[in-house]
C-alpha cells in the first residue's frame, strides 16, 4: 500500500485515536508538543494519581487491543507498536521508576518549563493562554514533588548528583538574568507591550511561576538526603530503560564490546582527516586549526540562525531525487531558543503543519562566536534527511497512518538513530568531503561512540577500557574518557556526563539505533538483491512510523 491510498479507519486504529486523545487529556504537555490543540492552557497532573491514571488508560488500551482484529499490515504494526510500547511502559511504572524520575535534562523540572518555548506568542490571546498555564506551573511542581516523595519511600531515589545539579538548573532559570526574567522582557505582540491587564496576569503568573522554581530547589533538598551517591542504575533497571529508549533488546555485553571497536575505528578516520586539514596534525591540533579558520567562523547569534536557515534549506534542495520529500515537509524554521543551556534540537510540525517543523540553537550565555565545521553534519541530523524529514514525512501520511502511529509512537533509538544514519547518508552522497565538515561528521560520532561505552559500562557495572585503567568505573574514569574522545568545551562535556549518568540507556541509542538501521538497510539489501532501491528502502521504513526498532525490522522485512 502506498501512501497515496486512502485507507478507510479500522477498528484497530480507533482504539489507537482513542488512546492518543485519551493521552493528550491527561497530559496537555505532550499535546502541545505534538500540535493538538485544546490543551494550551493547562499542565499535567504529576501527582501519584496522575501517574496512576497513565497506567489505567495504557490496560484500558492494551485490553481493547486483545479484542481487535487485524485487517491489513498496517493494523499488524499498529497492534505491534502498541503492545511494545504501551506494555513497556507499564513494566517501567511497575517498577517504580517513573515516579521518581528527575534528571538534568528530561525530568518534570525540565518538561514544564520547556513547554513554554513552542507556545505561540504572536497574539494577545497567545498570551492570555501562556499566562494561564505559566500560573498553573506551582501546581504541577508541587505534585511533581508529592510523587518523588512516594518514590522515595518505596526507595527510588535518583542520584545525588542528579539533584545538586537540578537544584542548581532552579537557581539559573529564577536568576535575574534567567529564563522567567527574559519572559518578562520580552513579551509583546507586533513590538507593542501588551494591554495592561494581560500584562499584569503575566507577571502575576510567571512571579509565582518562578517562586515556585525557588521553592522547588528548597523542596528537593531533604528529599537529596536520601540521595544514593552511586550514579549506576543496575543491570535489571539499564535493560528497561535500554529497551525503552530503543524498541528492541539488545545484547549489552556484545554491544558494549562493539562500542569499543567502532570507537577505535572512527579514531582512525580522525587521524587520517586530521592529516588532510593539516599535514602532520594531530587530532587536537586538526581541531585547533579548524577553530581558527576563518572560513568556518560565524559572529553573532543573527549569522548563525542565518547560516543554520540556509544549510537547512539548501540540503532540502540536495535531497531532490534521493528522498521523497512531501511538500509540506520541505519548510522547516530555524530559531534561537530562549534557553541558554547549550545543545540543538528539533521540535516537530503541528498536525495540520501551521506550525512548521523547527530546529533550535541554545546558545550558552555569553558565546557570541561559532565554528561551522562541527556543526554541518548538526543541521543534516536536526533538519533534512534527519528529523525534520523523518519526523515531518510520519506526520504527513495521514492517508496510511492514525494519528497514534503518525505523532506518539515515536521511539529515541528510531529517531536519533535515523539521524545518524541521515549524517552518513549525506557523506555517501558527497556533501561531506570537506576535510573540516568531515572532521566534524567523524568527531560527532566519536561522541556518540564513546557515551555506548561509558553509559553501558557505568549503569551495567562491566569493567572499564584498559585506556583508563581498567577495573570498576567511576566518575573520573568516566570523564577521562568521554574528554579523551570529545573535542568540546569542558562545561558542555561535564553536562552531557551528567546527562548519561542521570537518564541511562538514552544516549546509546543514538549510535545503537544508527547501527540498527544500517543492519536492517544491509538485510533488506541481501533479501531484494538486484532489486533493492535505496530510495524506495527509505521511503517503505519511514512511512512506517516511528515505532521501536524491532517492530521497524519485522514490518519491513515483512
Amino acid at each position: 500500500m502506498t501512501a497515496e491510498t486512502h485507507r478507510p479507519q479500522t477498528d484497530v486504529d480507533r482504539i489507537a485515536e482513542a488512546h492518543l486523545d485519551a493521552e493528550v487529556a491527561l497530559s496537555p504537555i505532550s499535546a502541545t508538543h505534538l500540535g493538538l490543540p485544546g490543551h494550551d492552557a493547562d499542565l499535567d497532573d504529576l501527582s501519584p494519581d496522575g501517574y496512576a491514571a497513565h497506567s489505567r488508560l495504557r490496560r484500558q488500551t492494551l485490553a481493547a487491543l486483545a479484542d481487535a482484529t487485524p485487517v491489513d499490515d498496517v493494523d499488524r504494526v499498529t497492534v505491534e507498536a502498541m503492545h511494545e510500547r504501551l506494555g513497556l511502559a507499564e513494566e517501567i511504572h511497575d517498577a517504580g521508576l517513573d515516579l521518581g524520575e528527575l534528571n538534568v535534562i528530561a525530568s518534570p523540572l525540565q518538561g514544564v518549563r520547556d513547554v513554554f518555548d513552542i507556545m505561540p506568542t504572536a497574539t494577545t490571546d497567545d498570551w492570555a493562554t501562556f499566562a494561564s498555564r505559566m500560573a498553573k506551573v506551582p501546581a504541577a511542581l508541587g505534585q511533581w514533588v508529592q510523587s518523588l516523595t512516594v518514590a522515595a519511600d518505596r526507595g527510588q531515589v535518583s542520584p545525588l548528583r542528579q539533584y545538586d545539579r537540578c537544584i542548581e538548573q532552579c537557581a539559573d532559570l529564577t536568576a535575574p538574568d534567567g529564563y522567567f526574567a527574559g519572559v518578562l522582557a520580552g513579551a509583546s505582540v507586533d513590538g507593542a507591550p501588551l494591554p495592561e491587564t494581560l500584562a499584569t496576569d503575566l507577571r502575576r503568573s510567571v512571579e509565582a511561576a518562578a517562586g515556585a522554581y525557588r521553592d522547588l530547589a528548597t523542596q528537593l533538598a531533604p528529599l537529596r538526603e536520601r540521595a544514593p551517591e552511586a550514579d549506576a542504575c543496575g543491570r535489571e533497571h539499564y535493560q528497561l530503560y535500554s529497551r525503552s529508549f530503543l524498541g528492541a533488546t539488545i545484547d549489552l555485553e556484545e554491544t558494549y564490546a562493539w562500542g569499543q571497536e567502532e570507537l577505535a575505528r572512527i579514531t582512525a578516520e580522525m587521524a587520517a582527516v586530521a592529516e588532510q586539514v593539516r599535514p602532520g596534525a594531530t587530532v587536537r591540533e586538526a581541531v585547533e586549526a579548524l577553530d581558527a579558520d576563518p572560513r568556518y567562523q560565524l559572529h553573532g547569534t543573527d549569522a548563525l540562525r542565518e547560516w543554520m536557515q540556509g544549510k537547512a534549506d539548501e540540503a532540502i534542495e540536495l535531497l531532490d531525487g534521493h528522498l521523497d520529500i512531501p511538500e509540506p515537509v520541505r519548510t522547516i524554521e530555524c530559531r534561537i531558543a530562549p534557553t541558554e543551556t547549550g545543545g540543538i534540537y528539533y521540535t516537530g510540525p503541528s498536525d495540520d503543519f501551521s506550525r512548521p517543523g523547527r530546529m533550535w540553537w541554545s546558545v550558552p550565555k555569553g558565546v557570541t562566536d561559532f565554528g561551522t565545521w562541527r556543526e554541518l553534519t548538526t543541521v543534516y541530523h536536526e533538519g533534512a534527511p534527519g528529523h525534520h524529514l523523518q519526523i515531518g514525512q510520519t506526520v504527513h501520511r495521514k492517508e496510511l497512518l492514525n494519528r497514534w502511529r503518525r505523532l506518539a509512537s515515536w521511539t529515541s533509538g528510531h529517531g536519533e538513530g535515523w539521524a545518524l544514519y541521515a549524517e552518513w547518508l549525506m557523506a555517501e552522497l558527497g556533501h561531506m568531503d570537506d576535510p573540516g565538515n568531515r572532521m566534524g561528521l567523524l568527531d560527532g560520532q566519536s561522541l556518540r561512540a564513546a557515551r555506548v561505552v561509558l553509559d553501558i559500562g557505568v549503569h551495567c557495572g562491566f569493567d572499564a577500557p584498559a585506556e583508563v585503567g581498567g577495573g570498576a568505573w567511576t566518575y573520573d574514569k568516566a570523564w577521562e574518557f568521554l574528554s579523551a574522545h570529545a573535542n568540546m568545551d569542558e562545561g558542555f562535556l561535564r553536562f552531557e556526563l551528567d546527562r548519561y549518568l542521570g537518564w541511562p540507556g538514552q544516549a546509546p541509542s543514538y549510535k545503537i539505533g544508527e547501527r540498527l538501521w544500517l543492519q536492517l538497510r544491509e538485510e533488506t539489501a541481501r533479501r531484494e538483491g538486484a532489486d533493492f532501491d535505496l530510495r524506495a528502502f527509505h521511503r517503505r521504513a519511514l512511512d512506517i512510523g516511528g515505532v521501536g526498532l524491532d517492530t521497524l525490522r519485522a514490518a519491513v522485512l515483512r
